[in-house]
């Protein structure tokens, strides 16, 4: 028979359970914590929208996934963090088309000098059944691409003298991205082509390891470049579209709600991008104008295009596999 203190003792022990239990029970779902690679500054347009991106998700998952973006390229260049995401260490992240062409032939498709007529007919082509075919080709690489911001056009900016025809580039130290296709690009022209770290370009434009480099507008005034290249040549030669991505590994893990609430959260963030992108891309202008820069149009683009057909055949001859694709982004256009 139970004493009163065996029983006493009995019941407290079974409080102290249910008290575990309960406590267990209570206890939330861990949020799911995402790193995000950006190579720009927080007020850059990309940066404004992908914290719009991670604030709609955090908020219509409740909390069960938390985006936090890494500006600044604080995370890495875009070379490792494309690895990084690929390999799941990075969650997510904003990448420009250009490097990853080493990665994933296809996309190299999009560097090809003129592909694209104008920023619009590259927004109509990605956000199509073209778009979706590039994107199946990123995803074989574990990479999920959501949605497709803009980069407007890239033209050539230098420290000696306005751009007009292929021969002024001719002798020109030109910094590009690590692609081939932008050194043969820059060489069919008659320059020197240097890949180089982003980071590292301001620095080699003020001592004169490189005389120029190419870029948009929003990028050659955040950087700074504006201050020691101060000829803006509006040769509109690459029209690079960005992908908002996130790594296989990352997508696999969400339930299809979440996934639904990512993706419609990216398309959301492009929409915004293109937007400010715009708005930017007009202060950003008028921003190096007055600060002294020349900026000159350039009147015969054609000249320039006719260099480029080398690329285009050794393109082609290279990887047959994707000629049709390369006439489907240009019937696509109009």
């Amino acid at each position: 028979m139970l004493t009163n203190k065996t029983t006493k003792n009995s019941k407290i022990l079974k409080m102290t359970a249910l008290a575990g239990v309960v406590s267990v029970i209570s206890i939330p779902a861990q949020a799911e914590q995402w790193r995000g690679w950006n190579i720009h500054p927080p007020s850059y347009p990309n940066s404004v929208a992908l914290e719009s991106f991670a604030e709609e998700v955090a908020e219509k998952t409740e909390g069960r996934v938390e985006p936090k973006v890494y500006h600044n390229a604080v995370l890495g260049d875009q070379p490792d963090a494309i690895e990084q995401t690929r390999n799941g260490a990075l969650d997510f992240a904003n990448f420009n088309m250009g490097p990853m062409g080493p990665i994933v032939p296809a996309t190299n498709i999009l560097s090809l000098p003129f592909i694209f007529q104008s920023p619009d007919d590259m927004y109509r082509v990605m956000d199509g059944e073209v778009g979706d075919r590039f994107a199946d080709a990123l995803a074989e690489k574990n990479l999920v691409a959501l949605s497709w911001f803009g980069s407007g056009a890239r033209s050539l900016y230098n420290t000696d003298h306005p751009v007009e025809t292929p021969a002024d580039v001719e002798g020109l130290k030109v910094r590009v991205m690590n692609n081939d296709l932008y050194v043969q690009m820059i060489d069919e022209l008659g320059g020197n082509a240097t890949p180089m770290a982003y980071s590292e370009v301001y620095q080699s434009l003020k001592t004169g390891v490189i005389d120029g480099a190419e870029n948009n507008y929003p990028s050659y005034e955040s950087s700074g470049h504006y201050e020691v290249a101060t000829y803006y040549s509006l040769t509109e030669h690459l029209i690079l579209p960005e992908c908002l991505c996130v790594a296989e590994s990352t997508w696999q893990e969400l339930s299809e709600e979440d996934r639904g609430i990512v993706r419609e959260a990216a398309q959301n963030a492009a929409e915004e991008q293109r937007q400010l992108w715009e708005e930017r891309a007009q202060s950003s202008r008028q921003m190096v104008l007055d600060a002294g820069v020349e900026i000159n149009e350039v009147e015969d683009k054609a000249a320039f295009q006719e260099k480029m057909q080398p690329i285009y055949d050794g393109f082609v001859q290279e990887h047959p596999d994707l000629e049709a694709l390369v006439e489907d982004v240009r019937a696509a256009q109009g």
